[in-house]
């Protein structure tokens, strides 16, 4: 294959740069400029409830990676395992609710919860998982209907129990895809908006929430920018850390 001239690769990664540049950062930071002063900046990194809002976003993207992981383990290893009729159909309805509105989900979830877990963390990490299992059983999935059969036959044939053969042998191998979907899932559920407004009943706001209460119902645009800086830069300590984590269990998992 012949590669690009420099000249044309150098063209071809402008269109984005300047894309971004133009429609993105131009106007963020022209918002920035307007409306985020000294002051805007210390009333708002000094509120009170910061701390609090913090911790629920993070604590519950935790929660809800977690539980979407476990949730879509089973499904993942069924569509990529075992062949049967109705296998796509399957796959087709458990990404179904990734495509769904968050007020339709968020209304039928408030319909069928019980009044008991209305308005709850609860509810907001159930519907998060509802989202989000889809992308744990489309990515873990993918690779693992791609691994050998015959490798976990073998570990079987040498004495392993399947536990042992599942944890010394598929779960390596699987590690790269488990990150990757976690991360995904992580930044889905650390920028929820929908599911927490609706869901999530007083008390209980993420970032996004936050930053939506105090543009529309306060009228504080120069917090509501500086709470918006706040999360690009932990959403891009985040992708940082994921991308370095992903090169590294890549490796491991290659050399096992």
């Amino acid at each position: 294959m012949t590669a690009l001239p420099l000249g044309a690769r150098a063209a071809l990664l402008a269109v984005p740069v300047v894309f971004l540049a133009v429609f993105y950062a131009w106007p963020v930071a022209t918002l920035v400029a307007t409306v985020v002063d000294g002051s805007v900046l210390g009333d708002t990194l000094g509120r009170r409830n910061l701390a609090q809002v913090l911790w629920f976003t993070t604590w519950q993207a935790a929660v809800s990676t977690a539980a979407t992981l476990v949730a879509g383990i089973g499904p993942a290893y069924l569509v990529a395992r075992w062949d049967f009729p109705g296998r796509r159909l399957l796959v087709a309805l458990l990404t179904v609710p990734f495509l769904l509105p968050t007020v339709v989900v968020g209304a039928a979830f408030v319909s069928l919860l019980p009044a008991s877990l209305e308005t709850s963390a609860t509810a907001v990490v159930l519907a998060h998982v509802f989202f989000n299992v889809s992308v744990v059983v489309r990515v873990v999935g993918g690779m693992w209907s791609q691994l050998p059969a015959d490798l976990v036959s073998a570990a079987r044939l040498l004495g392993a129990t399947p536990w042992r053969a599942t944890r010394e042998v598929t779960l390596p191998l699987l590690r790269p895809a488990i990150v990757a979907a976690g991360s995904i899932t992580f930044l889905f559920t650390f920028t929820s908006y929908g599911v927490v407004q609706i869901l999530g009943g007083p008390g209980r706001a993420t970032i996004e929430v936050e930053i939506a209460r105090l543009a529309t119902q306060l009228g504080d645009v120069g917090g509501a920018a500086v709470l918006s800086l706040l999360q690009l830069a932990l959403l891009a300590v985040m992708v940082a850390v994921a991308a370095r984590t992903q090169r590294r269990v890549t490796s491991v998992g290659l050399r096992v």
